[in-house]
């Protein structure tokens, strides 16, 4: 019975103190404070274009290729999205040089921007280049959030002729990074 009495004393002691535990004033207006800046990776474009597709007689030529870019239109991103970063790296192994454009379109197939790439002819080495990264901020990003469509012109420089039994392809890799303000 002493060993009941005990526990109901200890109890009832425990819950008292816990009554008395030190505590603060909450400042509920830190939830105005509250801000997160997110950063996503995501692929932006690749192609890779065998040369027997881009037969031509010798002189320039071009390979256009339009394709839909609406993620500005996700309204929550758009007021968001603070700064864009574009890397592109192209791989040639081809005997002829390039020049990539790329092509950010307005819904009315305005041209917003062009992003120009020189690529060299390759000459037996490895022909991989990776560009200075394309960075987006303040009007060149508001230009850059008006973008409904982009679009790939290869243009062929001059050259010995390819056809359909060129060997080689003309590869692009590239990537977005966008960075977010949540607040």
């Amino acid at each position: 019975m002493r060993s009941s009495s005990l526990s109901k004393i200890s109890s009832i002691f425990f819950s008292v103190f816990l009554l008395f535990s030190c505590s603060s004033d909450l400042d509920f207006d830190q939830v105005n404070d509250f801000k997160i800046e997110p950063v996503f990776v995501a692929n932006l474009a690749y192609f890779d274009i065998p040369a027997n597709k881009l037969v031509d007689d010798g002189g320039t030529n071009i390979y256009p290729d339009v394709r839909d870019f609406d993620i500005f239109k996700n309204k929550f991103f758009n007021e968001r999205l603070k700064k864009a970063e574009f890397d592109f790296e192209i791989e040639n192994n081809i005997n002829r040089s390039f020049v990539i454009n790329m092509l950010l379109l307005s819904e009315g197939n305005q041209i917003l921007q062009t992003l120009s790439f020189t690529v060299p002819a390759y000459t037996g080495t490895p022909n991989v280049i990776k560009y200075p990264t394309e960075v987006f901020e303040n009007a060149r990003l508001d230009f850059l959030k008006q973008t409904q469509k982009n679009g790939f012109v290869v243009v062929i420089a001059a050259g010995p002729p390819l056809n359909s039994e060129s060997l080689g392809n003309l590869k692009l890799r590239s990537s977005a990074t966008a960075y977010l303000v949540i607040e």
